[in-house]
């Protein structure tokens, strides 16, 4: 089964805006656990506008699943991964002021950074994976640098699903394959959603695991946390 890690950062969102610890993000974290999710991730920005630093230092030791720590490796978020010590970094070529991430590394184009800062993250134990888009041969660059995993970016595959799903997926089977005959693992995340994670499941069963927030926690003002959890896992897993 591919494993569901819950981003829990529009949590940590609607929290700011008010002010306070409601909703509690720890209680959050551990609830989605208790409810059969597989991981937690996170996503600290360097202006603390959803999951802050203090955050992640404040979850680590609450987890008893997976926590997957992404973010662009900026020397303050370096450091919170090598003291930290999650079960997994996902690296993004984010700029400081992007909303949300909305493209892949160039892995040609940071080899050398890279490669350092996987071998920085696998001597401590930590899993590495590398957020690109689905062209082959920059995966190939990623296998290059010793990562861990890729984790494919799927904004391009939730925009084009209802219009032509077997042409939106296609790419993204290709890549997942071609990841697995490197050796690499492979994890999927942005816009993924229960109207269009099933197919994507069932159509790239290889795929490690699922990185969802914004559509889960949306559906969860309607369902309930408990109940989301479930339906997305059911998708998962048929």
């Amino acid at each position: 089964m591919i494993k569901l890690s819950v981003n829990i950062n529009k949590v940590a969102t609607l929290r700011n805006s008010r002010g306070g610890n409601t909703p509690d993000v720890r209680q959050f974290a551990l609830d989605c656990e208790s409810f059969g999710a597989q991981g937690i991730t996170v996503h600290p920005r360097p202006d603390g506008r959803h999951i802050r630093y203090s955050d992640v230092y404040d979850i680590k030791p609450l987890i008893k699943t997976e926590l997957n720590i992404e973010g662009y490796p900026s020397e303050k978020f370096i450091d919170l991964v090598t003291q930290i010590k999650p079960t997994q970094v996902t690296l993004v070529p984010d700029s400081p002021e992007a909303i949300t991430s909305n493209r892949g590394w160039n892995v040609e184009e940071n080899l050398t950074q890279l490669t350092e800062l996987v071998e920085l993250f696998t001597s401590k134990g930590i899993r590495t994976s590398l957020f690109v888009e689905t062209d082959l041969e920059n995966i190939d660059f990623a296998a290059r640098t010793g990562a861990d995993r890729i984790e494919l970016y799927t904004g391009p595959y939730a925009e084009a699903y209802a219009k032509d799903r077997e042409k939106a997926i296609a790419p993204y089977l290709a890549a997942a394959l071609h990841a697995k005959k490197l050796g690499m693992g492979v994890n999927a995340g942005h816009d993924l959603s229960l109207e269009n994670l099933e197919f994507m499941a069932t159509t790239i069963p290889v795929i490690d695991e699922v990185s969802i927030g914004h559509a889960l926690i949306g559906d969860a003002l309607y369902f309930g946390i408990e109940k989301t959890i479930d339906l997305y896992k059911k998708c998962l897993s048929r």
